[in-house]
Order: structure tokens, then C-alpha cells, then sequence
């Protein structure tokens, strides 16, 4: 299993980045990586209630769906859940931590993916990421 830590600085308030991770409509947005789409399932974002959701690659049509369950949600400042992917080759449970803290150019964003399995390489766990979180900024920035 594998741990992934970000680290970014967007231009954009703790709220405002806090909302694009709870609103279907914005996940689907800004979560899937380059060169997959993302349909959010049911979304049920409360401590306790949970979220299914899926990538489609749009050049082989094939997907991966998961979901999980909030675990902690303090508004503006922490996001933390589980997710599970459906795919047997993909096993455990991952939690990722979202911690946001406001600045005066805006708000830092560190984020911890934890249990992530080992038959995705972290490298590629980073890669997509990297490329979510460019959607992120480009989705809050103002």
C-alpha cells in the first residue's frame, strides 16, 4: 500500500474549495484525471453518509466505479473519507484527508491519500493528482 501527500496554494477561500469537493456537478468537474470523465453516482455528503462514483477512459470506454464514506467534514477546514474501488484487482480501503487553511493569497491545500493499493503505482497515483488538482484551481480560482 502506498501513501500520497500534496501540497498546494490556491487562489480561491477554504469555502469555496471545501464546496468543489461535496457538489456532484463540480467533482465531476475537476476530479477525473486527463483523459477520463467522471459520472457522480449518488452523493450523500454528511459524517456517515457516502458517495459512488466512476471514471470512464474516453478512448477505450473502459471505467473504474468506487465509492466510500465521509468520515470527518468540518466546513472550510476538513474533508476526510474512505473510498473502495469495486475492481477485486483493486483491494482495501483508502483514506483521503483534505486539510484547508486559509492565507492571505489564499488557501493552502494538503491533501493525504492513504492505503492506496499496490498495484497502482504511486507515480501514477501523483500523475493524476497532479492534473486533478490544475482542474481544481482552474474550477475555484477567481
Amino acid at each position: 500500500m502506498s501513501t500520497i501527500r500534496l501540497h498546494r496554494i490556491l487562489r480561491a477561500t477554504p469555502e469555496r474549495i471545501y464546496h468543489a469537493f461535496l457538489t456532484p456537478a463540480s467533482m465531476a468537474k475537476w476530479l477525473p484525471p486527463n483523459g477520463y470523465t467522471c459520472t457522480v453516482h449518488q452523493m450523500d455528503a454528511k459524517e456517515g453518509g457516502s458517495y459512488r462514483m466512476s471514471f470512464t477512459d474516453i478512448g477505450t470506454g473502459h471505467g473504474h466505479s468506487f465509492g466510500g464514506v465521509y468520515r470527518e467534514l468540518k466546513p472550510g477546514a476538513v474533508l476526510r473519507y474512505t473510498g473502495t474501488f469495486d475492481d477485486p484487482n483493486l483491494p482495501g480501503e483508502m483514506q483521503t484527508t483534505v486539510t484547508l487553511t486559509a492565507h492571505d493569497c489564499g488557501t493552502e491545500v494538503n491533501i493525504v491519500q492513504e492505503g492506496v493499493p499496490d498495484v497502482i503505482p504511486a507515480q501514477q497515483c501523483y500523475l493524476g493528482w497532479q492534473q486533478s488538482l490544475v482542474l481544481l484551481g482552474l474550477l475555484v480560482e477567481q
